[in-house]
């Protein structure tokens, strides 16, 4: 391998991968100022000068019946990446999330003496804990952007670094939301609770009518109350808005089109599903409600085949290790009991600062300038294999 420009290939999943991609490159030039990127990119990855092998929309896939559909195109495509990495004087192969994609990629990978790394751990912690067997033959290097992952997975004999979330040093530990009201043209004091049924299509369909019926629940208690519903696309906006008709429309409601960051920051209290977007809104320091719903026939295979292994399912306990805020899963999920905890957030100074207050200290422990950190540990293990 050539020192001065070696050749890194960086396969990320999903547009969150690429923004991992992008700021991993930029700081692995830090190291290496010649160092050459290919891979399966995004947009920022190429701006940053990374060759596409592939574009990352083909990886971007959603739901069984999806994937299943792909599988045929997916296999072809991680065969042709690694007939083009095998063989060749490769530093590191470094995949970015997509682990059911990745992680054969890299088993092969690593076989035939190509060192691998693996960006963002798989949820093993969480589902399907015999994972870990594949994964410790894939990688020679895991890193993790959570801190309780890292003692989960040296517990497997996984090598493991925890770097730090890189939103966690995008985002200020001190939010402006008055800026942020006035950036959405929302009213600068009047209450406002944030509806967000989530960015897919199954997720609108099981949650959204049950954010609306808490909402309408709410405002019977609270005349006045308002709300604000940013939406993830314009598919995500139609099907919502079809519901709002279906429930009678009588809702003072304002949808705004993306820009999710900013409308967490303007609400008093957020009323979300449970996914990424509760790490979002827990660096925007907005006190939250977190619902979710699985369908009945995926619930009853998880929970029959003991398939969930975690106490709570929103980020914020998980990286608090304790039921911070509220969830109301499955039959839980119901507007009579959601709507309590929300109407408490929005009276109770009290019950509001104890959520951020948490939240303060957590963001802090993720800003670790991640970007930097990952750079350092994959350059340590290329030295280290030199």
């Amino acid at each position: 391998m050539a020192t001065d420009a070696p050749l890194f290939v960086i396969v990320a999943g999903e547009q969150s991968g690429d923004a991992l991609g992008a700021g991993l490159m930029r700081a692995l030039r830090q190291h290496y100022p010649a160092a050459r990127f290919e891979g399966v990119t995004g947009p920022l990855m190429r701006a940053e000068g990374c060759t596409s092998l592939a574009d990352i929309e083909q990886l971007s896939l959603f739901g069984v019946s999806e994937v299943v559909g792909e599988i045929p195109r997916l296999l072809r495509l991680r065969r042709q990446l690694f007939n083009h990495v095998r063989g060749r004087d490769v530093a590191a192969f470094i995949g970015i999330d997509a682990p059911a994609f990745n992680t054969a990629l890299e088993m092969r990978l690593r076989r035939c003496g190509v060192t691998t790394v693996h960006y963002v751990c798989p949820t093993a912690w969480a589902w399907r804990q015999g994972r870990t067997r594949s994964i410790r033959k894939a990688v020679d290097l895991l890193l993790a952007i959570f801190p309780f992952e890292e003692a989960f997975f040296r517990r497997f004999d996984i090598p493991v670094t925890f770097v730090g979330h890189p939103l966690a040093n995008e985002l200020p530990l001190h939010p402006d939301s008055a800026a942020a009201r006035t950036a959405l043209a929302l009213p600068a004091n009047d209450a406002l609770v944030g509806l967000l049924p989530g960015s897919r299509g199954a997720e609108v369909r099981r949650l959204g009518p049950l954010f609306i019926e808490t909402a309408r629940w709410l405002q019977r208690r609270r005349p006045g109350l308002r709300f604000v519903a940013p939406m993830a696309n314009p598919r995500m906006r139609a099907l919502f808005e079809a519901q709002l008709r279906d429930a009678g429309n009588d809702l003072d409601i304002t949808l705004i089109d993306g820009r999710s960051r900013e409308a967490m920051r303007a609400v008093d209290v957020l009323l979300l599903a449970s996914g990424t977007a509760t790490l979002e809104a827990l660096l925007a320091k907005t006190p939250m409600v977190v619902a979710y719903m699985l369908s009945q026939t995926n619930y009853a295979i998880a929970r029959g085949l003991d398939l969930i292994k975690i106490e709570h399912v929103s980020m914020p306990n998980l990286l608090a290790g304790r039921a911070l805020v509220p969830e109301f899963l499955q039959t839980d999920a119901r507007a009579e009991m959601i709507g309590p905890w929300v109407f408490r957030l929005l009276q109770s100074s009290t019950a509001r600062q104890q959520q951020t207050d948490a939240f303060d200290s957590i963001h802090e422990q993720l800003a670790l300038d991640a970007d930097r950190r990952a750079a350092r540990a994959v350059a340590d293990l290329v030295a280290a294999r030199r």
